[in-house]
């Protein structure tokens, strides 16, 4: 019997102050000294134990197991429980007309693709007609002022339109979505107060919450960066039902921190996407009839697949020759030549480009496979480069 249960047999129940003392005394007896009380039947009952978690442990998950699970791809489930303070019915469209208009890179025209399949789960609809939209949604690009300048502008015509609204209608919501959001945040709350909704780059999936915050008369903003988002699991749905291409982002962000570029600052730290969604996504591209695929990421031939544990050895990464990095020398994961490798052989009718690679990380593996595979464009996007070394210095490329 244990020592607690001994006292407790032999004492009377006085007031609950002496027996909270009684308790308290005898619990630091227990963990302080040695129990010698009834020493065989405690020995049976931790053999007991000892015997119940062998069994356990022997019949439970091998490191072999947790292995598998570390290097499959985790998908995230199409609608998460939703935030106390709203309900289902309240995160859902509700059949509302939503105008998307994108401004900027290719980046940009993939990331208004996954914005729309995110909302169309979500229960709502889509319109080309501004004057009938629910909800407009800009794409927005930081990039050079000139492409913020527009996006005021833009916002000063829809303030008219949101003003003019029949109050008879549903209440129209404006949001800014991308770069421009991840980088001026408050300002664009503070300066146009009738923008409803702010989302960064990595939070579209978060879009049916902050409309739906929205519907409360509150702004609602979201421009968490993270380090592992890459919508890996969500299908874009294209844009324009009659296309023949289509843009495939293979990775998201930027690790080389170039002095002139915003994109780190704005799209966060360079992650790449498994290479079995990739080639899903191609597949299902090649299905529907497209001709054409272009891989997308900001710095494109880096790419560094490191969900698969069995490839994260320790090798570092060859840089071209002559060049060299702002970061550490990166270890293992499958590189962009066994996913241009991949992807080439999905639909061998199917024109393969890629945009916009670095010439540091230009292996010649590529340039090989551009030759060797018939269904691989014979072009190369490089970026213009200065021929000045003080310049290429200043601008740490």
């Amino acid at each position: 019997m244990h020592p607690l249960q001994c006292v407790l047999q032999t004492q009377r129940w006085g007031p609950l102050a002496s027996v909270s003392w009684l308790l308290l005394r005898t619990c630091r007896a227990c963990s302080s000294v040695p129990s010698t009380a009834c020493p065989s039947e405690e020995r049976q009952q931790e053999d007991g134990v000892r015997k119940d978690f062998s069994s356990r442990l022997a019949s439970g998950p091998t490191f072999q197991h947790f292995l598998r699970r570390a290097s499959a791809p985790q998908e995230k489930p199409d609608m998460e429980d939703p935030p106390p303070y709203l309900t289902v019915d309240e995160l859902l469209g509700k059949q509302r007309k939503v105008y998307l208009e994108t401004y900027g890179c290719q980046m940009n025209v993939n990331d208004t693709e996954i914005a729309w399949s995110i909302l169309r789960k979500s229960g709502y609809l889509r319109t080309r007609n501004l004057q009938e939209a629910d909800v407009i949604l800009l794409v927005t690009c930081s990039i050079r002022e000139k492409a913020e300048q527009t996006i005021w502008n833009r916002l000063h015509q829809l303030k008219a339109l949101k003003t003019k609204r029949l109050r008879s209608r549903v209440p129209l919501r404006i949001g800014i979505l991308g770069c421009m959001a991840e980088r001026l945040k408050e300002e664009i709350l503070n300066r146009e107060k009738m923008v409803d909704i702010l989302a960064g780059p990595d939070a579209y999936r978060d879009l049916p919450r902050l409309l739906a915050v929205a519907d409360s008369g509150q702004q609602a903003a979201n421009v968490l960066l993270s380090l592992d988002e890459t919508y890996a699991d969500v299908m874009p749905v294209q844009t324009s039902p009659s296309a023949t291409s289509a843009f495939v982002s293979i990775m998201r962000g930027c690790d080389n921190m170039c002095s002139y570029c915003i994109v780190p600052f704005t799209r966060g730290r360079e992650r790449s996407r498994p290479v079995a969604s990739i080639l899903e996504e191609v597949r299902k591209l090649s299905e529907q009839g497209l001709k054409e695929v272009t891989l997308l990421g900001q710095n494109v031939n880096s790419f560094r697949d490191s969900s698969e544990v069995q490839f994260n050895n320790a090798v570092s990464t060859n840089l071209s020759r002559g060049f060299s990095t702002n970061y550490k020398p990166k270890q293992g994961g499958l590189r962009f030549a066994h996913l241009l490798d991949q992807v080439s052989r999905v639909d061998p009718e199917m024109r393969i480009r890629f945009t916009s690679p670095h010439p540091k990380d230009f292996p010649d593996e590529v340039l090989q496979l551009i030759h060797e595979r018939d269904n691989i464009c014979k072009q190369i996007h490089l970026p213009a480069q200065s021929g000045s070394s003080r310049v290429l210095e200043a601008m740490r490329r």
